[in-house]
């Protein structure tokens, strides 16, 4: 019998980690980083597999590009700095997260664009329709979101940006496109779904419940992934009871 072990620190762990204006990333090396379709842009290990997955079902490679993956605090600083410099804080503050608070400092956020000789770093081009219409169509099934959809602003604290994806694993993207939310939304709605009562189930396949930051020893069998949340638990994700085998 597997056991799961689980301390305090691991809440600032994992693909569900959540990162943005008011949580900042805790850690400072990212293992297990892999290449994105031959480039120098990189994303965690099985982020970037299940990128390239998505990208062969439906050709993405041939028009998209990957323009930004995982990028260190002093990358992240560099960035902030120039756009500052160039673009004035008011544009900054809009497309630009602050070092130590972006989502690609995590290796889980990747910014695409249509291919072309001339690529907008910060701002992309990655329309609704043609080869991107295609992928933001697939993009739940292989663990993707798009993280700063128009109209959730005022969450995300981030601008409409229709190029940034952040893989989040699956059934996570699913349930989050299904119920049009974005991550702070998703990450509170798991918390009434406590561990040891009455899970989220969802498709009869997938058992999803939130367990509070502690130090934890329990019995693994069918627990499929535990994610902190960056803030103040886990998210445990388990196969569910009814699901056949």
């Amino acid at each position: 019998m597997s056991r799961i072990y689980l301390t305090k620190d691991g809440i600032y762990k994992g693909n569900l980690i959540l990162v943005n204006e008011d949580i900042l990333i805790h850690e400072n090396a990212i293992p297990g980083l892999k290449a994105v379709n031959g480039s120098d842009i990189t994303l965690r290990y099985t982020a970037a597999l299940h990128l390239e997955t998505a990208m062969t079902e439906i050709n993405g490679w041939s028009e998209i590009t990957p323009v930004s993956g995982y990028r260190s605090l002093a990358e992240q600083q560099k960035i902030w700095d120039d756009s500052l410099n160039e673009s004035g804080m008011e544009f900054t503050e809009k497309y630009v997260a602050k070092p130590a608070h972006s989502e690609h400092q995590t290796g889980l956020a990747i910014d695409l664009g249509v291919t072309r000789q001339h690529i907008d770093f910060i701002r992309p081009e990655f329309p609704n329709d043609g080869i991107c219409g295609k992928f933001k169509a697939i993009a739940a099934k292989y663990g993707f979101i798009l993280r700063y959809p128009l109209g959730k602003e005022h969450i995300t604290k981030i601008a409409y940006e229709p190029w940034h994806f952040r893989y989040v694993g699956a059934p996570h993207a699913e349930i989050i496109e299904k119920n049009a939310f974005v991550l702070e939304e998703y990450i509170e709605y798991i918390k009434q779904f406590t561990y040891w009562t009455e899970p989220l189930v969802f498709r009869n396949e997938y058992e999803i419940s939130y367990l509070a930051a502690g130090n934890y020893s329990f019995d693994g069998e069918d627990i499929i992934d535990v994610s902190g949340n960056n803030r103040d638990g886990f998210i445990i994700t388990k196969r569910s009871g009814n699901y056949e085998r």
